[in-house]
């Protein structure tokens, strides 16, 4: 493994990523939401009624950052807020039916748009691209839970 190598998987990675968020927002017909708001909504997504302060400590970042980017989804209405039972104090983050609805139309658009690209790869490229799937997805979570 060279250093070549691994810049150029990092750069291929990066520009999938962008490259699948740009055209599926584009087919969905909105506008894109920043990075560090859809990050708080699949957080929620994955964790339904996490705590402002929790988000926070799980995507380590501060929580007024993260107060903020609640404000603002709670004002576009993909996020709602309720008071932690427990803990008045405290509230729990929901997605709102607006934001699942968001939610599946983008993974819809992003799945069509995978398939359609990985269909028009010769089928031994293909095979490969479909292989590493599994493969880079361990490699996130190992790179997420890097100190």
């Amino acid at each position: 493994m060279t250093d070549e190598m691994v810049d150029r998987l990092g750069g291929a990675v990066g520009e999938l990523h962008r490259a699948l968020r740009r055209r599926a927002v584009q087919r969905a017909g909105r506008v894109a939401l920043p990075d560090a708001q859809v990050e708080v909504l699949r957080l929620v997504q994955r964790q339904p009624g996490v705590s402002v302060r929790e988000a926070a400590e799980r995507l380590g970042t501060a929580p007024n950052t993260v107060s903020t980017l609640v404000g603002e989804l709670t004002g576009a209405g993909l996020l709602h807020r309720e008071r932690d039972p427990a803990d008045r104090r405290s509230v729990r983050l929901e997605l709102t039916d607006a934001a699942r609805e968001r939610i599946a139309a983008y993974g819809l658009h992003r799945r069509e748009l995978l398939a359609a690209a990985l269909s028009e790869l010769d089928e031994s490229d293909r095979a490969a691209v479909l292989a590493a799937g599994s493969a880079l997805g361990r490699l996130a979570d190992r790179i997420a839970s890097q100190h």
